[in-house]
């Protein structure tokens, strides 16, 4: 079977190498000439576990090439859309430009009956109109369209490609060729037992859009119980917990901080909140605005944090640990930590980011900031820190030596992963997210934070007139 990979961004780059892995003749293919040439070098322009290894075997074998001219998938049984889905400059809804583009081109291009696989994330009803496009530019050949959401996690992507939790074929007739030929493609993972859902075209695109808003609502309901919990004096991690072990409720996506981030969830609701209103639900739109505000807030919350404390000693030297949206990525889009990052700045503090793997991008998307290269660096003479990214890395830190290297030893974990009662130990005053029972003094609420030890209250408006 030969099959095309058009858009070899994350998805497109991840899903043509394993494919080329598992035995298939491949291309992908891309408009960037640079991307193209970087990628049959075998060189990736991100950070992915396993795939730089799997990709270098792709190309030797011959099973995988890579192409700028959308005529080098003239040829194959399968072509799979993994292009880009951008929030529209316009508005909240999702550019389909790249989508529709590839439509076109394939229907003209096109020399055989084949199968048309969308996996870019697209409002729903978008696949029927890209079948409608194809079919009106392709003339005697038979041309079915499926849609096969993906679901990678950023890190995992190339186990969650070949081992995925489940597997949607969204189809346009069940008993057409389409559910066949996905299952020759997903044969190893299906024989493994890989659950398979067969739906519809509408129900397939909802899927991952309905799947991405409902794990940013449950992180946003958790960081608005996190608010509750300071201003009461509760502990957001126990509550957590006891919510967790409610099989109904589940204990992931359950840990209160800065918020979400990243090339989906953000862009994902805002779509889904706009596509809404135009399929006539606004009370559905509503509760995703509300999620993406709350989420916001998370990020507000922790800028606060931090002003009321460099207030309290007098201080603007910032350390910031952390810069991409999640560990084990190079993924800097949308990110709570470099939003965080940029809004101290701009309040006027020095700020020390320090990042495993995510400096370059950062630095790209930010030249503003200043990145140290180490974290020793990092903390040199910093007034305040505050943790945004869980990295490994600083989990390790030793709160001890750390205390020698600041000028003074406050820690703002915004990810509530450090172990905080070590760092207190270590004569750090710590400051969590959603955890006020578990500051060993008195404390008040300054801007929805309980803090350890009395400050006078003040918000980031205040600090920037001062």
């Amino acid at each position: 079977m030969r099959i095309s990979v058009i858009g070899t961004g994350y998805l497109g780059a991840t899903h043509a190498a394993c494919l080329a892995s598992l035995g298939f003749e491949v291309v992908g293919i891309d408009t960037s000439a640079d991307k193209v040439a970087a990628l049959s070098r075998g060189e990736l322009p991100f950070r992915e576990p396993g795939l730089p290894a799997m990709l270098a075997a792709g190309l030797a074998s011959g099973s995988l090439r890579f192409s700028t001219g959308l005529s080098a998938a003239a040829d194959c049984d399968v072509h799979f859309i993994c292009v880009g889905t951008p929030q529209s400059r316009t508005g909240l809804s999702a550019d389909l430009t790249a989508v529709f583009g590839v439509a076109r081109g394939l229907g003209d291009i096109i020399e055989r009956d084949c199968l048309i696989v969308g996996k870019s994330t697209v409002p729903v009803g978008t696949a029927a109109a890209i079948a409608d496009v194809v079919r009106s530019t392709c003339a005697g050949h038979e041309v079915a369209v499926a849609w096969n959401p993906e679901f990678l996690r950023e890190g995992h992507a190339v186990a969650d490609t070949l081992r995925p939790d489940r597997l949607v074929f969204g189809v346009e007739h069940r008993d057409g060729s389409a559910v066949p030929l996905l299952r020759q493609v997903y044969a190893e993972a299906l024989a493994s037992g890989v659950p398979l859902h067969i739906t519809d075209l509408p129900t397939a695109e909802l899927a991952k859009t309905a799947a991405n808003a409902f794990l940013a609502t449950k992180i946003s309901f958790i960081n608005a119980m996190a608010e509750l919990s300071d201003l009461a004096g509760a502990d957001v991690v126990a509550l957590a917990d006891v919510l967790g072990d409610d099989t109904r409720i589940g204990r992931r996506f359950l840990d209160a901080g800065v918020g979400f981030g990243g090339g989906c969830l953000p862009k994902d609701i805002r779509a889904l909140g706009a596509r809404a209103l135009e399929l006539g639900a606004p009370a559905t739109a509503r509760l995703l605005g509300e999620v993406d505000d709350i989420n916001q807030q998370a990020r507000t919350r922790v800028v606060d944090a931090v002003l009321a404390r460099l207030r309290a000693v007098d201080g603007n030297r910032v350390a910031v640990l952390g810069a991409t949206f999640k560990p084990m990525s190079d993924d800097v889009r949308d990110s709570p930590a470099l939003a965080v990052a940029g809004r101290l700045l701009g309040r006027g503090c020095d700020l020390r980011v320090f990042d495993p793997e995510g400096a370059r991008n950062a630095r790209a998307q930010r030249p503003d900031l200043t990145f140290a290269a180490s974290i020793d660096a990092a903390l040199a003479d910093a007034d305040v820190v505050v943790h945004l990214t869980e990295w490994p890395q600083f989990r390790e830190i030793d709160p001890a030596a750390a205390a020698g290297r600041v000028r003074h030893p406050i820690l703002v974990d915004a990810r509530n992963t450090l172990d905080q009662v070590r760092w207190r130990a270590a004569g750090w005053t710590v400051q969590g997210v959603g955890r006020g029972a578990c500051a060993p003094a008195a404390g008040v609420a300054v801007a929805g934070w309980l803090m350890q030890d009395p400050v006078p209250a003040t918000s980031s408006d205040d600090l920037a007139r001062r």
